[in-house]
């Protein structure tokens, strides 16, 4: 197994229906969440243990951008929240592994601390869409 720094992770966002394309650059920290329902099959048969099994997925995506109105990737997020359209988003470990999904903005929160540059944290979650969101494995030579 070889070690992947957060460093060489990569988003690309695209048109909503295909897989981001254009790489992201204005990102700081990221965090995708991937979470699973459960529900409980517990019985007699268990041996006095609770049993679950998982059911519906869920994800979600927070991540922080820059404030700046010039750049191309700052401008995609902020129409998306506005006008509610979904964009994919390819959240990749920058060897091609990751979730591939369209997904809605949900969250668009502008931070303003006193010594550092205007950024804003951005929240998605996957929206209703003709591609369900996939887990893409890298492939070989990539």
């Amino acid at each position: 197994m070889s070690l992947v720094l957060g460093l060489d992770a990569k988003l690309f966002r695209g048109a909503a229906g295909t897989q981001g394309a254009t790489e992201v650059t204005n990102v700081k920290d990221l965090t995708l969440t991937l979470e699973s329902g459960e529900a409980n099959v517990t019985t007699r048969a268990t041996s006095g243990w609770k049993a679950s099994v998982a059911t519906l997925k869920d994800a979600s995506l927070e991540f922080g951008i820059l404030y700046d109105t010039e750049d191309a990737d700052f401008l995609a997020f902020q129409t998306a929240y506005f006008s509610n359209e979904p964009m994919a988003l390819f959240i990749s470990d920058g060897e091609g592994s990751g979730l591939d999904a369209d997904f809605s903005i949900t969250g668009f929160t502008v931070e303003q601390p006193l010594e550092e540059a205007i950024a804003v944290s951005i929240k998605a979650k996957p929206t209703s869409s003709t591609r369900a969101p996939q887990w893409v494995a890298a492939t070989s030579g990539t």
